[in-house]
């Protein structure tokens, strides 16, 4: 099937990107649309986000991060997210390039093992952002603390939770970060057969 792009207009530009687009698609029932007008958000020029779930098999423990979200200022629970490591893909470098920096940069420790999980889009309805899903292999022991790095803002505590406990939290409704959840799920169903692969 096939789409046209009218126009493309930037309508702001700060953290984020906001454009406004006018274009039509064709129909499942043939012919094609009337002009549509759609608003799309994006990170700057940068939308393709990588994030990895970091996973201990020996000690059976998941390192999570939690910091401070400002979409979630509403939220009874408040602002705080239990999230995975994540970041942005800049000019130049690779999706696993980005997994390693970012669990440095995010929780202070290293990846020994990245396996894909899955490459989704979040919110494609009006959000341009592409996520890349890792679980990477690491040795939780003494990883903790605050990490993050100052010139971004960051504020980012790390701590190494039992599988178990993490997947009663998914239940419980303490983690609600979207990119945590399916990383967590994904765990859920295949650590039997990681933890043979990786001990």
């Amino acid at each position: 099937m096939k789409w046209e792009l009218i126009d493309r207009q930037e309508c702001y530009r700060g953290f984020f990107k906001l454009e406004k687009l006018r274009l039509r698609h064709e129909l499942f029932d043939g012919g094609w649309s009337p002009v549509l007008e759609r608003e799309l958000m994006q990170h700057g020029q940068h939308s393709h986000a990588v994030a990895v779930l970091p996973y201990d098999p020996r000690r059976d423990e998941v390192i999570l991060i939690e910091q401070f979200r400002a979409g979630a200022i509403t939220s009874p629970q408040g602002p705080w997210m239990l999230e995975i490591i994540a970041g942005l893909v800049e000019t130049g470098e690779s999706v696993e390039e980005v997994a390693y920096r970012e669990t440095r940069e995010e929780a202070g420790c290293a990846l020994q093992t990245l396996i894909p999980v899955y490459d989704y889009y979040p919110t494609p309805a009006g959000y341009a952002e592409h996520v890349s899903l890792f679980i990477g292999r690491v040795d939780a022991e003494g990883v903790s603390g605050i990490h993050g790095l100052a010139e971004e803002g960051e504020d980012i505590r790390v701590t190494a939770v039992d599988a178990n406990t993490a997947f009663s939290m998914l239940e419980e409704g303490v983690i609600r970060n979207s990119i945590a959840i399916i990383g967590l799920q994904w765990l859920q169903i295949n650590r039997r057969k990681l933890r043979e692969m990786w001990c």
